[in-house]
């Protein structure tokens, strides 16, 4: 007798209680269909209840992965997504990429999967006659500048894009001729750039599964972004201060509270929704749990997008335990136009996330960091992080107080 199943906006046919035969362990590659019919391959593996999304040099686990009859599921928790498909008489996977929150109006994102194949692109890709190793300006539908960073070795194609936000991740592709491709899937939303390259300019195209979009790029050794510390600045008599409820107790907190006087204060706004802050997480938890008994804490301010304390919860449970974050995160209210900047009037304006601020422990804002450039960037990561070090060295070093000396030792 046949069955059905919905889930996330997948129908599912030809269920029955009959066992059906397991995806094979190992490599796959799947593709998903874009806006305007473009095809963006992306590469995982499946090995136990796992499956591990690659791109580039990372490898990024999912846990949680199981069957249900004919259909494989594969949860994303920590970005409110999952990948259904229904496991084909071929043993390849025919479904959808959607949001486990059914109630988000988003249209599913179809893909289909193949066992065994390792390559992105192209198995055997034509001899590459162009080379794009090396720092591009690009603009993205003649509006978004963002700084294509590529290391090209024969035909395959790595790289990532900065921008004054932060970078767009892992990126990896092929050149073949004078044709490139570069596609992208960390568990969001996936993402394909192509086209083709003559002498320093480059032409082509960016999509995603909503949009097609045109791009033009200028090789340039010497492209750079603005400051990231001159982008948002404080107001001048405006005190850097505010309450939010814990995200997980509910219990209100005060940048003024006990637990953070005397002491230096990382203040990060950020989302369950943002890859970016998630990078930075991936720093910050471990360096706070080594340094926190320095004198030192972190806030994370979640804007989220829905104006529910509940919600934000779920959405940062997940957040937590796979970075496992142990300073506080509080919820600061809904993503929108208006609300982060309303919701912290000190600030120019919140527009980027992340955004870290950096707090002396007489409560003064030292600096103000606006976008992250994480691990995908390389030489800009390490710096930022050597940067970074130094600047928490020197905070948590500079001349206290008497006063503030018994504080620390209360």
């Amino acid at each position: 007798m046949k069955k059905l199943l919905i889930v996330t906006g997948l129908l599912l046919t030809g269920f029955s209680s009959e066992a059906q035969t397991k995806p094979k362990d190992g490599f796959w590659r799947g593709v998903f269909t874009m806006a305007g019919g473009l095809q963006a391959p992306f590469n995982f593996e499946l090995k136990g209840k796992s499956a591990f999304l690659i791109n580039g040099t990372e490898r990024f686990e999912l846990p949680g992965v199981h069957q249900r009859a004919d259909s494989l599921f594969i949860p994303v928790d920590v970005y409110n997504r999952l990948l259904a498909a229904k496991i084909e008489n071929d043993g390849t996977l025919s479904g959808t990429f959607n949001y486990l929150d059914t109630s988000t109006p988003v249209k599913p994102i179809p893909f289909r999967a193949e066992y065994g194949k390792k390559y992105r692109f192209v198995e055997q890709p034509a001899p590459a006659a162009v080379s794009l190793q090396g720092k591009w300006d690009v603009l993205i539908n003649g509006k978004t500048k963002v700084i294509g960073v590529f290391e090209q070795r024969a035909n395959r194609l790595t790289g990532t894009f900065l921008s004054t936000g932060g970078d767009l991740r892992y990126y990896e592709g092929v050149v073949q001729a004078d044709s490139f491709a570069l596609s992208a899937f960390d568990g969001s939303s996936p993402q394909l750039f192509k086209g083709k390259v003559s002498g320093n300019q480059l032409i082509g195209e960016q999509a995603s599964a909503r949009a097609v979009q045109p791009i033009t790029g200028t090789r340039n050794a010497q492209a750079a972004l603005p400051d990231a510390y001159s982008l948002t600045t404080m107001k001048k008599g405006v005190p850097f201060a505010f309450t939010f409820p814990d995200a997980f107790s509910g219990k209100p907190v005060s940048l003024n509270d006990p637990k953070y006087r005397d002491k230096v204060v990382i203040v990060t706004i950020m989302g369950s929704w943002c890859h970016n802050c998630m990078d930075e997480a991936a720093l910050l938890s471990p360096w706070y749990e080594a340094n926190k008994k320095r004198g030192v804490e972190i806030i994370g301010l979640s804007f989220e997008y829905k104006n529910d304390p509940v919600f934000a919860k779920a959405r940062l449970e997940p957040m937590k335990k796979r970075y496992q974050i142990g300073y506080d995160i509080l919820f600061a209210g809904i993503l929108d136009g208006k609300h982060p900047s309303e919701a912290l009037p000190a600030l120019s304006e919140v527009a980027v996330f992340p955004t870290t601020i950096f707090v002396r422990r007489n409560g003064e804002v030292a600096k103000v960091h606006t976008g992250y450039s994480g691990p995908a960037t390389g030489q800009y990561y390490e710096e930022f992080v050597k940067e970074f070090n130094t600047e928490m060295d020197q905070l948590i070093n500079e001349p206290i107080s008497g006063e503030t000396k018994q504080n620390l030792n209360k």
